[in-house]
């Protein structure tokens, strides 16, 4: 049977013949411009005709970074609810409900693995997993991860993208701003180069503590980095926010990052700064 029938009313498909497009073939940038996903993932989930850096989560920055194959650290940490924490959601139910989502433990995962040739180990937050907030399990493994790099004397990267503390572990999550500051000066006693990626967003106790403590900080292009958002800012100021205020573009003015990267050139740049830094021989930058 054909699949379209000519009618008086021209040509109509049965509904019973009709297929319904699969999803995710296209993306669409704020911006409006369409993008085929195969496309977008090839130039590293980047919209080619805008430059706008699409929301990313670990398992893709990692495929971006290491070379190859790269080794979990610390991969069954599991957050508890050791307050008990009641709202219209248990705590317990929320994480359950995040960790089925998203196919993740916690909002952060760390690995160790070869990058340009070189050992690395990388820290990424996924904001997919209740906001990308940092409670105990996402400092435990920073410094964990930190301290492996210490004892191995490897450079170490942190790559922020977070609502900041996670209120159902209140001041246990806050304590987490602490820890990893200390573990990273843990780092910078033992002079092992510590990079700081803040992408969109980067926010709260994530940029009060390791977000901006980098030997070197960078950020992608468009990146909210800031404390509190610009709308509580502008709440309790009472003032107009300047133009593109909290933008990487407006903070790299502003002397708080050192500078900003297209996610294709990533791989190439913070080898080249670690290189600087331990004050080795260049190395031939292919990614």
């Amino acid at each position: 049977m054909s699949w379209f029938k000519r009618t008086k009313k021209g040509i109509q498909t049965p509904t019973e013949q009709k297929k319904d497009v699969p999803k995710g073939l296209w993306y669409k940038s704020p911006t409006g411009k369409i993008v085929d996903t195969e496309q977008l993932e090839k130039n590293f989930y980047v919209s080619p005709e805008d430059g706008y850096h699409v929301r990313i989560g670990s398992n893709e920055y990692f495929e971006i970074l290491f070379d190859d194959t790269y080794k979990e650290l610390n991969s069954k940490l599991t957050s508890k609810d050791p307050l008990k924490f009641k709202d219209t959601k248990k705590y317990t139910d929320r994480l359950k409900q995040a960790k089925e989502k998203t196919k993740l433990n916690d909002a952060v995962r760390t690995a160790v693995g070869k990058s340009m040739g070189e050992d690395i180990v990388i820290a990424c937050m996924d904001f997919s997993f209740i906001g990308g907030s940092m409670g105990s399990v996402v400092g435990e493994k920073i410094a964990r991860a930190a301290g492996y790099a210490i004892n191995k004397k490897l450079p170490f990267m942190i790559i922020s993208k977070s609502g900041g503390a996670r209120m159902m572990e209140a001041a246990l999550s806050l304590m987490q701003l602490a820890k990893t500051s200390a573990k990273l000066a843990q780092l910078a006693e033992a002079k092992i180069p510590y990079i700081s990626l803040c992408t969109d967003p980067t926010t709260g106790g994530t940029t009060a503590s390791f977000a901006m403590l980098g030997d070197i900080n960078i950020s992608e292009p468009g990146a909210l980095v800031a404390f509190a958002g610009p709308r509580v800012v502008r709440d309790t100021t009472g003032k107009e926010l300047p133009e593109g205020f909290q933008t990487a573009e407006f903070l790299q003015e502003h002397g708080f990052l050192d500078f900003i990267s297209h996610r294709k050139d990533l791989k190439s740049k913070i080898n080249l700064y670690i290189d600087l830094i331990l004050n080795r021989p260049l190395r031939e930058k292919t990614a």
